[in-house]
This record gives C-alpha cells, structure tokens and sequence, in this order.
C-alpha cells in the first residue's frame, strides 16, 4: 500500500536543498526532545504515541455507543470548540457526501456543530431546526465551563429533555470530559450519561485520535480503526530512526522553517483542490496557530481553496509580498467518475475537453498554479495523498500532528500551550461581570 509523501522539489529555487540538510541536527534535537519528554510542554505529549497504543476494546466501546447514537438519533449535535470539534468535522466533512443535506434517504443521523460560536440567530436556528427532529448530543469539554460549549449543551440538554424525556435524553447525551473533576464530568456523573475520557497529557489540538474525534466521527458512519491504523502507519514512518531525507514530517518541519528564517517566508497557505478538505485547513491551522505563534515568533498560518480561491485570493498570492510559501495537499485518485461531455454548438469553446475525466482538469490546474506561484516567486511544497478515505487521512493527521512537535522545538516555543487564548476571555468575562471579576470590570470598565 502507498503511504502519503511529501514533495520538496519546488523550494530548491528559493532556499538550497544543502541548506535544508543542514537542518537534520537541530531535527535529530527535536525529536529526541520529544521522545525523552525534557522539553517544554512535556506533560502534553500523550499523542506522541497514541495510534499504536489505542486497544481494539477501546475502539469497540466507541463504536458501541456511537451505534447507540445512530439507531436512536435522526441528528446528533457535536458540542465543542476548536480542537473538541475541528479535527472530528474534519474527517467528517471530507468523506461525506457534498449534498448529504439534500438527500432524502439517510444512512445514519446528520452531524451538526454547537458550541464553537456565540451567534445567537445560528443557535436560535439550531434549536429551531431541531424541535421535530430525534437529536442527540456528543459534549466535548474538559471542564465543562468553556463558554462557547457550555451555553449551547446548557441549551441543547434543556431541549433534548423536554422533547424526548429524561430517560431517552440519558441515552443520546455522551459526554467526552476529564476523568474526576470539572463540571461536564459532574453533570454527566449526575445525569448518568455515558462518557469517555479526555487524556490529561493530551492538549485539545492533538485530540483527534481520542474520543474527543473518534466518537464523532464513528457516530457519522466512517472507519475509525482503519483512520487509527493510518495514523499508527505514520507514526513508524515518522520515527526517530527514520533517516532524515525519507521522514515526512522532519522534512516539512525542516523546510519551513527554513524558508521561515532563511528566505523571509512568513506566511504558510495550506493549499486543497478538493473542496471536502476545507476543514482539514480549518483544523491544520488551529494546530499550528495555537501551537507556534508565540514569543512574538511564528509562520501565520493561512489557508485556501483552489481553485475557487484562485478567483479571489489568486491574484495577491501571484503578485502580492514575496513573504509566503505554500503547502498543496494533492489528492491523487478521486473517488468517483464524471467526464466533460461533447456540445455539438461548442458556445463555451471547451469540446476541446470532451471525454476527458474532470479530475484531469483539476490536475492540470494544479500543476499550471503550481508553476505559476513558483514563477511568482512562492515556495510551494506538495503532500500527495493516495486517495480520500479513513487510512489516508489518519496519517495526514499524525504526520502534521508530529512535525508541528518538531517544527514548535526547532522555532524555539512550547508547542503545547496556549496563555494568549486566556486574554480575550478574561475580558468577556470582566465585562460581562462574571462573579470573581469585580476588579477587573472596573478596570475593563475603565479603559471604555
């Protein structure tokens, strides 16, 4: 079977493959940083070796309960913000069926999210949306007091009660919580709802290989042990005695941050030209935001659709500043079969295209961007990914899951922490006079 593989061939013209080379010490460093667990963050490294570690019984008991939640559930609500839900709708997203909203027929509950908003019309809407339908919900919260999650359970379990009673409700409500303490587990404790646990040792962002994305994502209907046994794959092939030049993830570590600190390269867009992989930009750049921008260091991470984008961000990416470079996730086989048909009137000037596979189309636009930006002066690299299925994106998942570890030690960051995300939240809170914030609202209160 073809793993997914990293291609580097088009950053030669910018930064010199000796000089990416050059960076294999300070990679060999990082890794074994890792390994040993003597850096900072060291108590958030549970994902390290996570894929290889999880147990059939523990992927049957997910698949049970998410069983639970298909027989019982025409919807279920998953309730979660950032890594509770990004790296789930993800998986999700990208192996659905583009229209599944549409068909009439369902296998298995639509999957909706909550708690990663505070829009008051799209909750209202949901609740609305939901008030004839047989709902459940996945609550995905290590403390349960997460704002944004908290105020949508706090609705949706209100709900979910009054419209299928509270014995039906202990059913479909599955909480994904710390193991002893914090509000979601004491609810849940109270309430009776089955749960399974967030581990202590891994942060929000590496938490798709837990029951944090695998509930979801087996309750959705997909292969969760064949999305582990992708990942367990690259786990070996990203391994500390991977020679440097064949390991993916030290490479694209390496890579960009040498363009980061050698070419001025500040800006990294994750490029797809398949529209099912919008959320897995959605969750690569919480992994390396959250994970690198820190010590007023860190590459932006940025992303696009092309070749939809192509129509509105094309133009400053071939001709804006010279300070980004791009990452292509490059689906190599497609999934399903159209090709362009013949018109015998030819107004639109394509038969030139007639019986040609669609794909093939979208390939060529891939190489000509390609080719283009390369011109423009943006280092591209290319991830090519075998084909779009469970397998495939589990190694997607850990190979940027272990070069974002390599890559935050090389910057020279904890790559596991986040205190920049409390700033705003203790302002929302100041000003919203949460109790155990006085002094702050006057403060907060003062600067208006």
């Amino acid at each position: 079977m073809k793993n997914i593989c990293l291609n580097i061939d088009k950053v030669a013209s910018f930064i010199p493959k000796e000089k990416i080379a050059a960076y294999e010490s300070q990679v060999k460093a990082a890794m074994e940083t890792l390994e040993k667990g003597t850096g900072l963050g060291n108590d958030f490294l549970g994902w390290l070796h996570l894929p290889s570690s999880i147990t059939k019984e523990h992927l049957a008991d997910l698949k049970a309960t998410a069983q639970v939640l298909r027989e019982n559930c025409e919807v279920v609500i998953v309730a979660g913000i950032g890594g509770s839900y990004l790296g789930a709708r993800a998986v999700i997203e990208a192996l659905s069926n583009s229209f599944r909203w549409l068909q009439a027929r369902q296998n298995g509950p639509i999957m909706i999210y909550a708690g990663h908003n505070i829009g008051e019309d799209y909750l209202s809407e949901l609740t609305e949306y939901l008030q004839d339908k047989k709902f459940g919900v996945i609550n995905i919260s290590k403390s349960g007091t997460t704002t944004e999650t908290a105020l949508a359970f706090r609705l949706l379990k209100k709900q979910c009660e009054e419209q299928r009673g509270k014995e039906t409700a202990k059913k479909v409500i599955v909480a994904v919580t710390d193991a002893k303490k914090g509000a979601a587990r004491v609810t849940a404790d109270k309430e009776g709802y089955k749960t399974f646990i967030i581990p202590d040792n891994v942060g929000g962002r590496f938490s798709v290989l837990t029951p944090v994305g695998l509930l979801p994502i087996a309750t959705a209907g997909f292969d969760i042990e064949k999305l582990v046994e992708g990942a367990k794959d690259m786990e070996a092939l990203t391994g500390s005695d991977v020679p440097f030049e064949k390991n993916p993830s030290a490479l694209y570590a390496a890579t960009r941050n040498a363009l980061y600190a050698e070419a001025g390269k500040k800006i990294e867009i994750l490029v797809n030209f398949h529209p099912k992989l919008h959320y897995v930009s959605e969750w690569w750049k919480q992994l390396y935001g959250e994970s690198e921008g820190k010590d007023r260091k860190g590459i932006f991470p940025a992303a696009v659709d092309f070749s939809t984008d192509l129509h509105s961000m094309g133009q400053w990416i071939q001709e804006g500043e010279r300070t980004i470079f791009e990452t292509v996730i490059s689906i190599e086989k497609p999934n399903r079969k159209l090709e362009v048909p013949s018109d015998e009137e030819n107004l639109d000037g394509l038969n030139f295209l007639a019986g040609k596979r669609v794909d093939e189309v979208n390939k060529m636009a891939e190489l000509g961007t390609q080719l283009a930006h390369v011109d423009g002066g943006v280092p591209n690299m290319r991830l090519l990914v075998p084909e779009l299925c469970e397998y495939y994106l589990g190694q997607v998942i850990y190979f940027f899951e272990k070069a974002c570890g390599i890559s935050g030690y090389l910057l020279g960051v904890n790559p596991f922490n986040q205190p920049g995300v409390e700033a705003y939240k203790k302002n929302m809170f100041a000003l919203l006079n949460k109790p155990g914030y006085e002094e702050e609202s006057k403060a907060i209160r003062a600067r208006l």
